[in-house]
Protein backbone atom coordinates (compact mmCIF):
# COMPACT_ATOMS: atom_id res chain seq x y z
CA UNK A 1 0.00 0.00 0.00
CA UNK A 2 1.16 3.18 -0.79
CA UNK A 3 0.24 6.33 2.14
CA UNK A 4 1.23 9.78 2.24
CA UNK A 5 1.62 11.41 5.75
CA UNK A 6 1.03 14.76 6.43
CA UNK A 7 2.75 16.24 9.16
CA UNK A 8 5.55 14.62 10.46
CA UNK A 9 5.41 16.13 14.74
CA UNK A 10 4.88 12.79 17.24
CA UNK A 11 1.71 11.55 15.60
CA UNK A 12 2.75 11.45 12.46
CA UNK A 13 6.05 10.04 13.05
CA UNK A 14 4.58 7.05 14.95
CA UNK A 15 1.43 6.74 12.41
CA UNK A 16 4.49 6.37 9.48
CA UNK A 17 6.86 4.11 12.08
CA UNK A 18 4.01 1.85 12.00
CA UNK A 19 3.29 1.43 8.07
CA UNK A 20 6.92 1.07 7.52
CA UNK A 21 7.40 -1.85 9.84
CA UNK A 22 4.82 -3.28 7.58
CA UNK A 23 6.97 -2.77 4.23
CA UNK A 24 4.20 0.08 3.19
CA UNK A 25 5.26 2.43 0.46
CA UNK A 26 5.58 5.61 3.30
CA UNK A 27 6.26 9.31 1.92
CA UNK A 28 6.12 12.17 5.22
CA UNK A 29 5.47 15.76 4.04
CA UNK A 30 6.64 18.46 6.43
CA UNK A 31 7.20 22.11 6.26
CA UNK A 32 9.84 21.55 8.80
CA UNK A 33 12.91 19.66 7.06
CA UNK A 34 14.66 19.26 10.60
CA UNK A 35 11.73 16.94 11.08
CA UNK A 36 11.92 15.72 7.43
CA UNK A 37 15.40 15.15 8.02
CA UNK A 38 15.13 13.06 11.67
CA UNK A 39 12.20 11.07 10.08
CA UNK A 40 13.98 9.80 6.50
CA UNK A 41 17.22 9.34 8.74
CA UNK A 42 15.53 7.18 11.21
CA UNK A 43 12.73 5.44 9.02
CA UNK A 44 12.56 3.70 5.83
CA UNK A 45 10.12 6.25 4.36
CA UNK A 46 10.45 8.90 1.60
CA UNK A 47 10.12 12.68 2.69
CA UNK A 48 9.64 15.71 1.36
CA UNK A 49 9.72 19.73 2.57
CA UNK A 50 6.54 21.81 2.07
CA UNK A 51 2.94 22.72 2.65
CA UNK A 52 0.64 19.41 2.32
CA UNK A 53 -1.88 20.84 1.30
CA UNK A 54 -0.73 22.39 -2.10
CA UNK A 55 -0.85 20.23 -5.41
CA UNK A 56 2.85 20.36 -6.40
CA UNK A 57 3.83 19.31 -3.19
CA UNK A 58 1.12 16.59 -3.04
CA UNK A 59 2.72 15.82 -6.62
CA UNK A 60 6.29 15.47 -5.75
CA UNK A 61 5.11 13.14 -2.56
CA UNK A 62 3.23 10.88 -5.32
CA UNK A 63 0.09 11.64 -4.78
CA UNK A 64 -0.95 10.59 -8.32
CA UNK A 65 -0.17 6.74 -7.52
CA UNK A 66 -1.30 6.54 -3.64
CA UNK A 67 -3.84 4.63 -1.79
CA UNK A 68 -4.06 6.42 1.51
CA UNK A 69 -3.31 10.05 2.83
CA UNK A 70 -3.26 10.53 6.24
CA UNK A 71 -3.52 14.45 7.32
CA UNK A 72 -2.11 14.65 10.78
CA UNK A 73 -0.45 18.23 11.00
CA UNK A 74 -1.33 20.71 13.62
CA UNK A 75 -3.68 22.72 11.74
CA UNK A 76 -6.97 21.56 11.09
CA UNK A 77 -7.52 23.56 7.61
CA UNK A 78 -4.44 22.27 6.21
CA UNK A 79 -5.59 18.47 7.32
CA UNK A 80 -9.05 19.37 5.24
CA UNK A 81 -7.76 21.04 2.75
CA UNK A 82 -5.00 18.69 1.62
CA UNK A 83 -7.72 15.84 1.47
CA UNK A 84 -10.02 18.00 -0.48
CA UNK A 85 -6.68 17.95 -2.77
CA UNK A 86 -6.06 15.05 -2.84
CA UNK A 87 -9.72 14.04 -3.93
CA UNK A 88 -10.37 16.33 -6.43
CA UNK A 89 -6.63 16.20 -8.09
CA UNK A 90 -5.64 13.25 -7.63
CA UNK A 91 -8.02 11.08 -6.97
CA UNK A 92 -6.71 8.97 -3.62
CA UNK A 93 -9.02 6.81 -2.35
CA UNK A 94 -8.79 7.23 1.29
CA UNK A 95 -8.73 10.52 3.31
CA UNK A 96 -7.73 10.65 6.73
CA UNK A 97 -7.90 13.51 8.61
CA UNK A 98 -7.27 15.10 12.08
CA UNK A 99 -9.59 17.85 12.98
CA UNK A 100 -9.15 19.06 16.62
CA UNK A 101 -11.34 22.05 16.85
CA UNK A 102 -15.06 21.19 17.89
CA UNK A 103 -16.90 23.45 16.29
CA UNK A 104 -15.92 21.18 12.84
CA UNK A 105 -17.30 18.12 14.67
CA UNK A 106 -20.97 19.54 15.87
CA UNK A 107 -23.22 16.93 14.20
CA UNK A 108 -25.41 19.92 13.06
CA UNK A 109 -22.64 20.69 10.33
CA UNK A 110 -21.98 16.56 9.54
CA UNK A 111 -22.59 17.06 6.26
CA UNK A 112 -19.67 19.49 6.02
CA UNK A 113 -17.47 16.43 5.15
CA UNK A 114 -19.51 14.41 2.69
CA UNK A 115 -18.28 13.72 -0.64
CA UNK A 116 -19.89 16.82 -2.43
CA UNK A 117 -17.80 19.38 0.24
CA UNK A 118 -15.11 18.13 1.92
CA UNK A 119 -14.69 14.55 0.55
CA UNK A 120 -12.85 13.10 3.99
CA UNK A 121 -13.33 9.34 4.91
CA UNK A 122 -12.43 9.03 8.65
CA UNK A 123 -12.67 12.47 11.02
CA UNK A 124 -10.35 11.54 14.14
CA UNK A 125 -10.47 13.85 17.12
CA UNK A 126 -7.74 13.29 19.54
CA UNK A 127 -9.90 15.11 22.22
CA UNK A 128 -12.57 12.88 21.97
CA UNK A 129 -10.40 9.99 21.47
CA UNK A 130 -9.10 10.70 24.56
CA UNK A 131 -11.87 11.63 26.37
CA UNK A 132 -13.76 8.32 25.71
CA UNK A 133 -10.80 6.05 26.61
CA UNK A 134 -11.07 7.76 30.02
CA UNK A 135 -14.04 7.12 30.43
CA UNK A 136 -13.14 3.17 29.56
CA UNK A 137 -10.96 3.23 32.46
CA UNK A 138 -13.39 4.72 34.94
CA UNK A 139 -15.89 1.70 34.37
CA UNK A 140 -12.87 -0.91 35.67
CA UNK A 141 -11.41 0.72 38.49
CA UNK A 142 -8.01 -1.16 39.22
CA UNK A 143 -7.22 -1.46 35.75
CA UNK A 144 -4.85 0.87 34.03
CA UNK A 145 -6.11 -0.36 30.48
CA UNK A 146 -9.70 -1.43 28.74
CA UNK A 147 -10.39 -2.07 25.57
CA UNK A 148 -14.15 -3.25 24.69
CA UNK A 149 -14.41 -5.97 21.79
CA UNK A 150 -17.00 -8.38 19.98
CA UNK A 151 -19.95 -5.96 20.56
CA UNK A 152 -19.08 -5.27 24.28
CA UNK A 153 -18.86 -9.41 24.34
CA UNK A 154 -14.98 -9.34 25.57
CA UNK A 155 -12.58 -7.16 26.98
CA UNK A 156 -9.24 -6.50 27.51
CA UNK A 157 -7.90 -5.46 30.76
CA UNK A 158 -4.69 -4.19 31.92
CA UNK A 159 -3.52 -4.98 35.74
CA UNK A 160 -0.06 -4.19 37.72
CA UNK A 161 0.70 -6.60 39.87
CA UNK A 162 1.73 -5.86 43.80
CA UNK A 163 2.86 -8.48 46.25
CA UNK A 164 -0.79 -9.41 47.64
CA UNK A 165 -2.07 -10.59 44.49
CA UNK A 166 -2.64 -14.17 44.91
CA UNK A 167 -1.62 -15.19 41.15
CA UNK A 168 1.90 -14.38 41.87
CA UNK A 169 4.57 -16.81 40.88
CA UNK A 170 2.16 -19.17 38.91
CA UNK A 171 2.81 -20.61 35.81
CA UNK A 172 0.11 -19.13 33.41
CA UNK A 173 -0.91 -22.91 32.06
CA UNK A 174 -2.28 -23.50 35.63
CA UNK A 175 -4.89 -20.62 35.60
CA UNK A 176 -7.16 -23.37 33.77
CA UNK A 177 -7.11 -24.95 36.58
CA UNK A 178 -7.46 -22.80 39.31
CA UNK A 179 -10.37 -20.86 37.60
CA UNK A 180 -11.94 -23.89 35.25
CA UNK A 181 -14.96 -22.41 34.33
CA UNK A 182 -13.18 -18.01 34.08
CA UNK A 183 -12.55 -17.44 30.36
CA UNK A 184 -9.33 -15.96 30.88
CA UNK A 185 -6.28 -15.94 28.89
CA UNK A 186 -3.38 -13.29 29.57
CA UNK A 187 -1.52 -12.42 25.68
CA UNK A 188 0.96 -9.99 27.24
CA UNK A 189 3.49 -8.71 30.05
CA UNK A 190 5.36 -5.89 30.77
CA UNK A 191 8.29 -6.42 33.02
CA UNK A 192 10.91 -3.85 34.20
CA UNK A 193 10.13 -1.87 30.89
CA UNK A 194 10.26 -5.23 28.45
CA UNK A 195 7.18 -6.31 26.43
CA UNK A 196 6.81 -10.28 27.07
CA UNK A 197 4.73 -12.42 24.91
CA UNK A 198 4.04 -15.59 27.39
CA UNK A 199 3.94 -18.77 27.17
CA UNK A 200 2.27 -21.69 29.47
CA UNK A 201 5.43 -21.94 31.65
CA UNK A 202 6.26 -18.00 32.28
CA UNK A 203 4.92 -16.95 35.56
CA UNK A 204 3.99 -13.35 36.22
CA UNK A 205 5.91 -11.64 38.89
CA UNK A 206 4.92 -8.44 41.63
CA UNK A 207 5.39 -5.49 39.50
CA UNK A 208 4.52 -7.04 36.08
CA UNK A 209 1.78 -5.23 34.19
CA UNK A 210 -0.57 -8.11 32.50
CA UNK A 211 -2.58 -7.59 29.85
CA UNK A 212 -5.51 -10.25 29.54
CA UNK A 213 -8.68 -10.78 27.60
CA UNK A 214 -12.13 -11.89 29.43
CA UNK A 215 -15.16 -12.39 29.27
CA UNK A 216 -17.33 -9.13 29.56
CA UNK A 217 -19.24 -11.20 31.78
CA UNK A 218 -16.78 -12.64 33.95
CA UNK A 219 -14.52 -8.96 34.18
CA UNK A 220 -15.24 -8.51 38.33
CA UNK A 221 -14.18 -12.12 38.77
CA UNK A 222 -10.97 -11.73 36.80
CA UNK A 223 -9.97 -8.61 38.37
CA UNK A 224 -10.55 -9.80 42.06
CA UNK A 225 -8.18 -12.79 40.88
CA UNK A 226 -5.69 -10.70 40.39
CA UNK A 227 -5.78 -9.01 43.37
CA UNK A 228 -7.93 -6.01 42.39
CA UNK A 229 -11.30 -5.18 44.08
CA UNK A 230 -11.88 -1.66 44.11
CA UNK A 231 -14.91 0.30 43.71
CA UNK A 232 -16.40 3.16 41.25
CA UNK A 233 -15.45 6.14 41.77
CA UNK A 234 -18.30 8.55 43.23
CA UNK A 235 -16.79 11.93 43.67
CA UNK A 236 -13.98 12.91 40.62
CA UNK A 237 -11.78 15.42 40.15
CA UNK A 238 -10.85 16.48 36.45
CA UNK A 239 -7.77 18.83 36.04
CA UNK A 240 -7.80 21.11 32.83
CA UNK A 241 -10.76 22.62 31.33
CA UNK A 242 -9.88 22.33 27.76
CA UNK A 243 -11.51 20.11 25.00
CA UNK A 244 -10.87 17.20 26.69
CA UNK A 245 -11.83 18.50 30.09
CA UNK A 246 -14.83 19.58 29.01
CA UNK A 247 -16.27 16.75 26.74
CA UNK A 248 -15.14 14.24 29.51
CA UNK A 249 -16.80 16.22 31.49
CA UNK A 250 -20.23 16.77 29.61
CA UNK A 251 -20.03 12.53 28.91
CA UNK A 252 -19.90 12.03 32.72
CA UNK A 253 -23.11 13.87 33.55
CA UNK A 254 -25.13 12.35 30.53
CA UNK A 255 -23.86 8.99 31.72
CA UNK A 256 -23.37 8.99 35.69
CA UNK A 257 -25.67 11.77 36.77
CA UNK A 258 -25.26 10.77 40.37
CA UNK A 259 -21.48 11.49 40.71
CA UNK A 260 -19.91 14.47 41.57
CA UNK A 261 -17.64 16.32 39.38
CA UNK A 262 -15.57 18.93 39.84
CA UNK A 263 -12.96 20.89 37.07
CA UNK A 264 -10.24 22.96 38.06
CA UNK A 265 -9.43 25.53 35.43
CA UNK A 266 -6.44 27.97 35.09
CA UNK A 267 -8.02 30.41 32.61
CA UNK A 268 -10.94 32.66 34.00
CA UNK A 269 -12.31 33.19 30.86
CA UNK A 270 -12.08 29.35 30.07
CA UNK A 271 -13.93 28.61 33.45
CA UNK A 272 -16.36 30.54 32.95
CA UNK A 273 -16.98 29.19 29.22
CA UNK A 274 -17.38 25.77 30.47
CA UNK A 275 -19.56 26.57 33.61
CA UNK A 276 -22.22 27.80 30.90
CA UNK A 277 -21.71 24.55 29.44
CA UNK A 278 -22.12 22.50 32.05
CA UNK A 279 -25.58 21.98 34.04
CA UNK A 280 -24.58 19.92 37.35
CA UNK A 281 -20.11 20.10 37.14
CA UNK A 282 -18.49 22.16 39.62
CA UNK A 283 -15.98 24.59 37.95
CA UNK A 284 -13.21 26.15 40.04
CA UNK A 285 -10.96 28.57 38.92
CA UNK A 286 -7.34 27.73 39.85
CA UNK A 287 -4.09 26.56 39.68
CA UNK A 288 -4.00 22.88 39.84
CA UNK A 289 -0.21 22.89 41.71
CA UNK A 290 -1.86 25.41 44.14
CA UNK A 291 -2.56 23.32 47.06
CA UNK A 292 -5.45 25.32 48.37
CA UNK A 293 -7.24 25.42 45.35
CA UNK A 294 -7.05 21.21 45.88
CA UNK A 295 -8.13 21.90 49.48
CA UNK A 296 -10.94 23.91 48.12
CA UNK A 297 -12.05 20.73 45.74
CA UNK A 298 -11.68 18.62 48.36
CA UNK A 299 -8.82 16.22 47.08
CA UNK A 300 -8.14 14.53 49.80
CA UNK A 301 -11.77 12.79 50.06
CA UNK A 302 -11.83 12.30 45.73
CA UNK A 303 -11.45 8.71 44.76
CA UNK A 304 -9.67 9.86 41.38
CA UNK A 305 -8.35 12.41 40.07
CA UNK A 306 -7.77 13.05 35.97
CA UNK A 307 -5.40 15.39 34.49
CA UNK A 308 -5.52 16.45 31.53
CA UNK A 309 -3.89 20.04 31.08
CA UNK A 310 -2.33 21.00 28.32
CA UNK A 311 1.32 20.65 29.94
CA UNK A 312 2.74 17.16 30.85
CA UNK A 313 4.81 18.23 34.21
CA UNK A 314 1.46 20.32 34.58
CA UNK A 315 -0.45 16.69 34.55
CA UNK A 316 1.98 14.52 36.74
CA UNK A 317 2.82 16.87 39.22
CA UNK A 318 -0.55 17.96 40.36
CA UNK A 319 -1.56 14.14 39.76
CA UNK A 320 1.27 13.09 42.25
CA UNK A 321 0.56 16.34 44.83
CA UNK A 322 -3.44 14.80 44.85
CA UNK A 323 -2.47 11.69 45.71
CA UNK A 324 -0.34 13.02 48.38
CA UNK A 325 -3.63 15.08 50.23
CA UNK A 326 -5.12 11.47 49.90
CA UNK A 327 -6.50 11.11 46.83
CA UNK A 328 -6.85 7.16 45.61
CA UNK A 329 -6.35 7.18 42.25
CA UNK A 330 -4.69 9.08 39.34
CA UNK A 331 -5.20 9.36 35.14
CA UNK A 332 -2.97 10.92 33.87
CA UNK A 333 -2.61 13.02 30.26
CA UNK A 334 1.01 12.50 28.72
CA UNK A 335 1.74 13.43 25.42
CA UNK A 336 5.94 12.52 25.23
CA UNK A 337 6.69 8.98 25.04
CA UNK A 338 10.10 9.48 27.30
CA UNK A 339 8.07 9.99 30.48
CA UNK A 340 5.73 6.49 30.08
CA UNK A 341 8.01 4.46 31.63
CA UNK A 342 8.60 6.15 34.91
CA UNK A 343 4.45 6.07 35.27
CA UNK A 344 4.51 3.27 37.34
CA UNK A 345 7.47 3.70 39.79
CA UNK A 346 5.91 7.37 40.66
CA UNK A 347 3.20 6.40 41.53
CA UNK A 348 0.59 7.18 38.99
CA UNK A 349 -1.99 4.65 37.95
CA UNK A 350 -3.27 5.18 34.77
CA UNK A 351 -1.55 7.06 32.07
CA UNK A 352 -3.11 8.18 28.91
CA UNK A 353 -1.03 8.79 25.35
CA UNK A 354 -2.87 11.04 22.99
CA UNK A 355 -0.27 9.91 20.71
CA UNK A 356 -1.34 6.56 20.99
CA UNK A 357 -4.48 6.41 20.96
CA UNK A 358 -4.67 8.34 17.68
CA UNK A 359 -2.09 6.18 16.34
CA UNK A 360 -4.56 2.89 17.12
CA UNK A 361 -7.55 4.98 15.15
CA UNK A 362 -6.05 5.36 11.93
CA UNK A 363 -4.22 1.79 11.97
CA UNK A 364 -7.61 0.54 12.16
CA UNK A 365 -8.74 2.05 9.06
CA UNK A 366 -5.54 1.08 6.88
CA UNK A 367 -6.42 -3.16 7.66
CA UNK A 368 -8.65 -3.82 5.04
CA UNK A 369 -11.51 -6.70 4.70
CA UNK A 370 -12.75 -8.63 7.36
CA UNK A 371 -10.80 -6.92 10.15
CA UNK A 372 -13.70 -5.30 12.76
CA UNK A 373 -11.24 -3.24 15.14
CA UNK A 374 -7.39 -2.79 15.65
CA UNK A 375 -5.87 -1.65 19.04
CA UNK A 376 -2.15 -0.94 19.35
CA UNK A 377 -0.91 -1.61 22.78
CA UNK A 378 1.81 0.30 24.44
CA UNK A 379 4.66 1.87 22.15
CA UNK A 380 5.81 -0.81 19.31
CA UNK A 381 4.80 -3.76 21.87
CA UNK A 382 1.81 -5.57 19.31
CA UNK A 383 -1.43 -4.74 18.07
CA UNK A 384 -5.14 -6.54 19.34
CA UNK A 385 -6.83 -7.90 16.58
CA UNK A 386 -10.50 -8.50 16.13
CA UNK A 387 -11.66 -10.18 12.72
CA UNK A 388 -14.32 -12.42 11.54
CA UNK A 389 -12.49 -16.42 9.92
CA UNK A 390 -13.83 -16.75 6.69
CA UNK A 391 -14.63 -20.77 5.66
CA UNK A 392 -10.89 -20.61 3.66
CA UNK A 393 -8.74 -19.77 6.72
CA UNK A 394 -6.23 -21.82 7.67
CA UNK A 395 -7.92 -21.19 11.18
CA UNK A 396 -10.76 -22.91 10.41
CA UNK A 397 -11.56 -26.12 11.07
CA UNK A 398 -9.11 -27.85 12.95
CA UNK A 399 -7.89 -27.78 16.54
CA UNK A 400 -6.00 -24.61 17.89
CA UNK A 401 -2.95 -27.27 18.29
CA UNK A 402 -2.45 -28.21 14.39
CA UNK A 403 -2.59 -24.43 13.26
CA UNK A 404 0.82 -23.22 11.90
CA UNK A 405 0.78 -19.44 14.00
CA UNK A 406 3.88 -17.45 13.73
CA UNK A 407 5.62 -17.14 16.89
CA UNK A 408 4.28 -13.97 19.08
CA UNK A 409 0.94 -13.97 18.67
CA UNK A 410 -1.50 -15.35 21.26
CA UNK A 411 -5.59 -15.82 20.16
CA UNK A 412 -7.31 -14.61 22.93
CA UNK A 413 -11.06 -15.16 22.55
CA UNK A 414 -13.39 -16.58 20.30
CA UNK A 415 -16.85 -15.57 19.74
CA UNK A 416 -19.55 -17.76 18.16
CA UNK A 417 -23.01 -15.62 18.26
CA UNK A 418 -23.62 -15.03 21.98
CA UNK A 419 -21.05 -17.34 23.10
CA UNK A 420 -17.52 -16.40 23.89
CA UNK A 421 -15.05 -19.55 23.91
CA UNK A 422 -11.41 -19.24 25.55
CA UNK A 423 -9.39 -21.14 23.03
CA UNK A 424 -7.61 -24.00 24.40
CA UNK A 425 -5.60 -26.99 22.20
CA UNK A 426 -8.83 -28.27 21.17
CA UNK A 427 -11.12 -25.92 20.44
CA UNK A 428 -12.05 -25.41 16.41
CA UNK A 429 -12.34 -22.21 14.91
CA UNK A 430 -15.50 -22.44 12.96
CA UNK A 431 -16.45 -19.81 9.79
CA UNK A 432 -18.17 -16.38 10.79
CA UNK A 433 -16.36 -16.67 14.09
CA UNK A 434 -14.73 -13.42 15.55
CA UNK A 435 -11.47 -13.65 16.26
CA UNK A 436 -9.32 -11.69 19.13
CA UNK A 437 -5.74 -12.39 18.66
CA UNK A 438 -2.92 -10.45 19.79
CA UNK A 439 0.29 -10.25 17.16
CA UNK A 440 3.72 -8.62 18.42
CA UNK A 441 4.67 -6.27 16.49
CA UNK A 442 7.85 -7.67 15.06
CA UNK A 443 5.54 -10.45 13.29
CA UNK A 444 2.15 -8.09 12.67
CA UNK A 445 3.56 -8.47 8.59
CA UNK A 446 3.77 -12.72 9.11
CA UNK A 447 0.28 -12.32 10.76
CA UNK A 448 -1.10 -10.53 7.38
CA UNK A 449 1.12 -12.55 5.29
CA UNK A 450 -0.51 -15.49 6.67
CA UNK A 451 -3.82 -14.50 6.50
CA UNK A 452 -3.49 -11.99 3.35
CA UNK A 453 -6.38 -14.09 1.50
CA UNK A 454 -7.84 -15.50 4.62
CA UNK A 455 -8.90 -12.83 6.31
CA UNK A 456 -9.22 -10.36 3.42
CA UNK A 457 -6.75 -7.61 4.37
CA UNK A 458 -5.98 -6.83 1.04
Amino acid sequence: MKVIVCGAGQVGFNIARHLAQENNDVTVIDQSPELIRRISDTLDVQGVVGHASRPDVLERAGASDSDMIVAVTYADEANMIACQVAHSLFDIPTKIARVRHQSYLQPMWANLFSREHLPIDVIISPEIEVARAVMRRLQVPGAFEMIALAGDRVKLLGVRLDEQCPLINTPLRQLTQLFPDLNIVVIGLMRAGEAVVPSGEDEMLAGDEVYFVVDASQQERAMAAFGHEETEARRLLIFGGGNIGLFLAGELERTYPNLNVKVVENNAERAQTIAGHLKTTMVIHGDVLDSEILEEANAAITETVIAVTNDDETNILSSLLAKRMGCERAITLINKGAYEPLISSLGIDVAVSPRNITVSTIIQHVRRGRIHSVHALRDGFGELIEAEALETSPLVGSPLREVNLPQGVLIGAIVRGEEVISPRGHTVIQAKDRVVLFAKASVIRKVEALFSVQLEYF
